[in-house]
């Protein structure tokens, strides 16, 4: 068979893989990135990628069909779990508006297009201006970069253990609303405190107007805490992108049965 068709097939594989997982990374499936800046970043990494590997096992195009279906899950799945993880930023917002009282004030989020917390949506922008500070962009590509290791495209037949990658998905899905809980307990703890204070107010001085006051009591606490506590937060995301970067080497580790 033509070798010049056969790296055409096996450039194919390549980029099936990187233009799935651009549509799920965080930062890079975002729509305000323009859809040709995605196509040509997603072609340029799958020529550097392609000119490396050896597609001599590609004679046999029948195994072409299952080889792209496969290789658009993997890249759809490493890249869902990282969102999966930094999604505990907003889950943390809503946690905080729900006790602030702007529970009903959201706001259209750019990136996805999906409605999101007013705070939640403060922080996830400063969570991304954080994450492209610490160059975690160049760690996120490096990390689609070295998923030929751990998966590489000769495997034709994955030894995936589908009841530790069940048991791995939902320990994720677990870990990422525990870490959107630990974000917002500074917050929602300070609130709760002022709640149990109104509510004191409210029985000894029934004069007062608890609703008149608690409302912007509680959005003035709620800022001076959240300025209090940025410094506290960055901590956190460094500790959430670097949990980030683990679990998507974890996935790629069970999915290649390493």
């Amino acid at each position: 068979m033509d070798y010049l068709f056969i790296y055409t097939m096996g450039f194919s594989l390549v980029l099936i893989r990187l233009s799935a997982f651009f549509l799920t990374v965080p930062l890079f499936s975002y729509r305000t990135i323009p859809s040709m800046l995605k196509i040509g970043i997603a072609t340029f990494f799958a020529i550097i990628i392609s000119i490396q590997m050896d597609f001599s096992y590609l004679e046999n195009t029948e195994a072409f069909f299952y080889l792209a279906i496969r290789e658009t899950l993997i890249g759809l799945s490493i890249g869902l779990v990282a969102f999966i993880i930094i999604t505990a930023i907003q889950v943390a917002g809503g946690f905080i508006d729900f006790q602030m009282g702007f529970a009903i004030a959201n706001v259209i989020d750019p990136q996805t297009g999906t409605q999101s917390p007013l705070i939640g949506q403060y922080l996830y922008i400063f969570a991304l201006l954080v994450l492209l500070i610490l160059d975690g962009h160049h760690l996120i590509l490096d990390g689609i970069f070295y998923s030929y290791e751990f998966i590489p495209l000769e495997k034709m037949v994955l030894n995936t253990n589908f009841a530790s990658l069940a048991d791995f998905v939902a320990r994720v899905f677990g870990q990422m609303f525990i870490i959107a809980f630990q974000m917002a307990v500074p917050l929602v703890g300070c609130l709760f405190l002022v709640d149990l204070s109104l509510g004191i107010m409210a029985r000894t001085v029934p004069q007062l107007n608890v609703f008149v006051v608690g409302l912007p009591l509680k959005i003035l606490v709620s800022f001076i805490v959240l300025i209090l506590t940025m410094g506290s937060f960055y901590i956190v995301l460094k500790k959430l992108f670097y949990f980030m970067f683990q679990v998507m080497r974890s996935l790629m580790e069970i999915i290649g049965g390493v």
